[in-house]
């Protein structure tokens, strides 16, 4: 029987999408570096990925900066980059009163998403997160299935389009601290798969084991092998897989003695100038620090004139570079009224803090991993089918779900 929908177009956001030929299951696989899924397939705890990475697409693309979990899961979902849906980190200085915001409600939005897009259309969609942090965002006027693990138990029709979901997957509501929020996530999309065959799912995990072990180590292989076991699962209902990463994860630690690599900007900036010449933020603060501590590799700050700042930042060991609100908001693709007068990115294994005093080190029962500058901007860029139209090189992964919608159809229609 002909597809009704086969030649439906819908446009978001300037791009435009064709309607999925088969369901199509979206994956951001928070914090993962692309050195994950190298190490278990070699491992050969991956069977499915390792089959899926030679017939369909195995590529790598760029992340938003800061990679940070928030705009970069609102830029998949979007299509665009932050200076178009506005969502520039976890948290910013709300120019008006001075205080720290959290950037979690979807009023910050700036434009719609694919996935309520297509649910207007008349799409079947569903999206499930691991913490609630970002569900609000994820489900931004979206008429469909929304919720997260975290509050699986609290789901209803009113508020998420679902009830009873505990129940469904037969798993009780895991800790947010936890291998396991991921896991709930999956087997609530194998089930709901299952029974309403939605049109579109979106599914976005926690990076609890990136942040706490290294790629190849049982306990990462173990949490791939778990994926993968899903996919499988999906790719056998006759789903297209599409899997990326909102940002990489790298050691911030010394290897010698495990201890945290840090500069503190705030007790610098205090010792150079005296307390209240400059604010520092760290957009990567959120609910969830016990496994970073709300040290990332990027950091703004807040001052009216930069001054030597710059140049005496740039001679810290560990600090890689310093730009102005300009510079950087052209380079990554920010929104400058939602950003630092300055931005400061670190080297690869080395975190930017605020004041030492400040940060609550306690729940890092391991040594320290983290994200958010340029060094985990490159990501996993995998679809269970070919893309032999798809361009070599220059792909985001927020450009995932135009290359499942609109390329994989060609190589489709090729065959």
């Amino acid at each position: 029987m002909t597809d009704p929908n086969a030649d439906r177009l819908i446009t978001v956001n300037g791009r435009v999408y064709t309607w999925p030929e088969a369901p199509l299951v979206v994956v951001c696989v928070d914090g993962s570096e692309p050195a994950y899924m190298d190490e278990a397939v070699a491992a050969g705890v991956m069977p499915w990925l390792a089959q899926a990475r030679v017939a369909g697409t195995n590529r790598t693309a760029d992340c938003v900066v800061p990679s940070f979990t928030n705009p970069n899961n609102i830029s998949i979902v979007t299509g665009r980059p932050p200076s178009v849906h506005g969502i520039s980190g976890n948290f910013f200085l709300d120019p008006d009163d001075g205080s720290e915001v959290m950037m979690n409600d979807p009023k910050f939005m700036r434009c719609g998403t694919i996935l309520a897009a297509f649910a207007d259309a008349g799409a079947k969609v569903v999206v499930i997160t691991a913490k609630d942090k970002l569900r609000l965002q994820l489900g931004h006027e979206l008429k469909g299935v929304c919720f997260s693990s975290e509050k699986a138990d609290e789901v209803t029709i009113a508020d998420n389009g679902v009830d009873g979901v505990v129940d469904l997957v037969d798993m009780p509501v895991p800790s947010v601290y936890s291998a396991a929020l991921s896991e709930f996530i999956f087997a609530a999309g194998v089930k709901l798969m299952m029974r309403d065959r939605p049109d579109i799912m979106y599914l976005s995990t926690t990076d609890y084991v990136q942040h706490k072990h290294a790629p190849g180590t049982v306990e990462a292989n173990a949490f791939y092998a778990m994926m993968d076991g899903y996919w499988a699962q999906l790719d056998a209902l006759g789903c297209t897989l599409a899997l990326t990463a909102d940002h990489g994860m790298n050691a911030k630690h010394d290897p010698a003695t495990g201890a945290p690599n840090v500069v503190y900007l705030q007790d610098q900036l205090d010792a150079w100038y005296g307390e209240g010449h400059a604010k520092v933020i760290l957009p990567i603060t959120d609910p969830y620090v016990v496994h970073h501590g709300a040290l990332g590799s990027y950091a703004t700050i807040y001052i009216d004139d930069a001054g030597d700042i710059p140049d005496r930042l740039r001679a810290i060991p560990g600090v890689t570079d310093v730009m102005d609100n300009a510079t950087a908001c052209a380079k990554f693709g920010l929104p400058p009224e939602r950003v630092g007068d300055l931005v400061v990115v670190s080297e690869r294994h080395m975190t930017l803090g605020s004041r030492a005093q400040d940060h609550d080190l306690s729940g890092l029962t391991e040594p320290l991993r983290s994200h958010g500058g340029p060094t985990e901007q490159t990501v996993p860029f995998i679809i269970s089918k070919p893309t032999p139209d798809l361009a070599p090189s220059g792909l985001r992964n927020f450009d995932i779900f135009d290359a499942a919608l609109n390329y994989t159809r060609n190589a489709i229609d090729e065959t």
